[in-house]
């Protein structure tokens, strides 16, 4: 942790003074180099926000406080529109709803093999992200999930999707061929639009 983050801990917090003293559970929203926010949750830490004026590559550390990292919470880095490149570490479970919400100039990311499902709107508008590929552990595509992805070309559905969710990929006009894998059961409303 950085020095912001330590100062954060001493910082007047609008938590209860209860919380803000607790040694096993920092306030809500300290900040990580580079510039991330986060909360712990028992065993398990959630990144919670980002500074929108990130830019670059940006690599989220495994583990914090000694926890693993097993969540990126909803649209935690919504709007970051100079960042061009994420690495998600393989102990996150789970990608929130509007996570990347327009990140405009995201041309690449890998999602970890451990994440199981893709949330609604999670890469809504990332119109320079050009390929995507979705591990065999994630089951469901979120509601509006790649929703405007309009430079995306290839993404590949694992045989472990059984369900693609309303305007999953509604917008993605350079899409040009996908493979639908017999597991899956339902598609929504406009997915392919």
């Amino acid at each position: 942790i950085g020095c912001d983050g330590e100062k954060s801990n001493v910082a007047p917090s609008k938590d209860s003074p209860e919380k803000a003293a607790s040694e096993t559970k920092p306030p809500k929203a300290i900040s990580v180099s580079p510039n991330l926010k986060y909360e712990v949750e028992g065993d398990a830490v959630t990144i919670t926000g980002c500074d929108k004026k990130v830019s670059g590559e940006l690599i989220i550390a495994a583990m914090i406080e000694g926890k693993p990292v097993t969540s990126i919470g909803e649209s935690a880095f919504a709007s970051c529109e100079n960042l061009t490149s994420i690495e998600i570490p393989n102990s996150v479970e789970r990608i929130g709803q509007s996570t990347f919400f327009y990140c405009t100039s995201l041309t690449s990311i890998t999602i970890p093999d451990g994440v199981t499902s893709i949330g609604y709107q999670a890469f809504y508008k990332c119109t320079s992200l050009t390929s995507i590929t979705i591990p065999d552990s994630v089951t469901s595509i979120g509601e509006a999930a790649f929703y405007g992805c309009n430079s995306l070309t290839s993404i590949t559905i694992p045989d472990s999707v059984t369900s693609i969710g309303e305007g999953a990929f509604k917008h993605c006009e350079s899409l040009t061929s996908i493979t639908i894998p017999n597991s899956v059961t339902t598609i929504g409303e406009s997915a392919f639009e």
